[in-house]
């Protein structure tokens, strides 16, 4: 399964008999999980049921705009909702009995009211309706893909060309490591002088001597940042729905290059130029993260 943005756009039209169309359109845009939002007609309940069934089975995240919209072709006349608009009419002229009002209601307004013109007047017709509808929604949900899926490879050829100067980067991090370390031995030594010179006992010499050493060396760092960008690279070539796993993955490189930067502070030479690669290191994550939270 190839990757996919979350951000595409797709419609298909048909017509559902010789007395009417339907437009339907999907719009979608990134969102952490699936969030369906449906614009039907009124009196579609059951067959909203099964659109977001099959948007359920075919997409899996984004936030999704439904928009099905009925048009009446060739003059044919809609069905009336007698009883819905025969109880307005009803209720109208009983309240402008009770209160003394003389007034007769707009027939335009009433024939606005939700349900009281239906495209289908019976069941042949709703089920020809539901067949055109399913048959356009899986259309529409193909384009969408196939859009998803340019905007996807787009993205993908992105990440890997991000994820090769990161590599890059890390590597002469690595070739400076050893540089930083003669640095921090440096100043180890002369700091252990100035304790030496004021009588501090031998044992806290040691102590802070190890402490140094160990908040000096960025070995780890580079070893783990190296497994996430290797990691990151696999997901990318495996494809599929790969989004929060290749988020979460750059929220530990981040982690990395902070910790990396941290321990190399404080210390002259080779150190400030780790401090500028790590700078490096975090806009190429963040650059990173921005096309990462727009896929699937």
């Amino acid at each position: 399964m190839n990757i996919r943005s979350m951000t595409g756009y797709a419609q298909v039209k048909a017509q559902v008999d010789d007395q009417q169309a339907l437009t339907l359109s999907l719009k979608s845009v990134n969102h952490r999980f699936l969030d369906l939002h449906l614009r039907l007609p009124v009196g579609l309940d059951p067959l909203e049921i099964k659109v977001r069934r099959i948007l359920n089975e075919r997409l899996h995240r984004g936030h999704i705009e439904v928009t099905l919209v009925l048009e009446r072709v060739g003059g044919a006349a809609f069905a009336v909702n007698r009883e819905l608009v025969g109880g307005y009419l009803a209720t109208f002229r009983q309240v402008a009995e009770e209160f003394g009002v003389s007034a007769e209601p707009d027939l335009n307004a009433v024939l606005k009211l939700p349900g009281a013109l239906n495209a289908f007047e019976d069941g042949d017709a709703t089920a020809a309706l539901e067949e055109a509808v399913t048959s356009a929604l899986e259309q529409c949900i193909e384009r969408l893909n196939h859009m998803r899926e340019e905007e996807g490879r787009g993205a993908v050829a992105e990440l890997c060309n991000r994820m090769t100067h990161l590599s890059s980067v890390t590597q002469e991090l690595d070739a400076l490591r050893g540089k930083v370390l003669r640095a921090y031995h440096e100043k180890v030594q002369g700091r252990m002088q100035e304790l030496l010179n004021t009588h501090v006992d031998s044992d806290r010499i040691l102590q802070e001597a190890a402490m140094l050493a160990e908040r000096s060396d960025i070995q780890e760092e580079i070893v783990r940042m190296k497994n996430h960008i290797q990691h990151f690279n696999g997901l990318l070539d495996g494809g599929g729905e790969v989004g929060k796993k290749l988020d979460f993955l750059l929220q530990e490189m981040n982690r990395e290059a902070n910790t990396l930067m941290s321990k190399t502070s404080g210390v002259a030479g080779e150190a400030l130029r780790i401090t500028g690669l790590g700078l490096a290191m975090k806009s190429e994550i963040e650059k990173a993260r921005e096309q990462v939270q727009n896929l699937e």
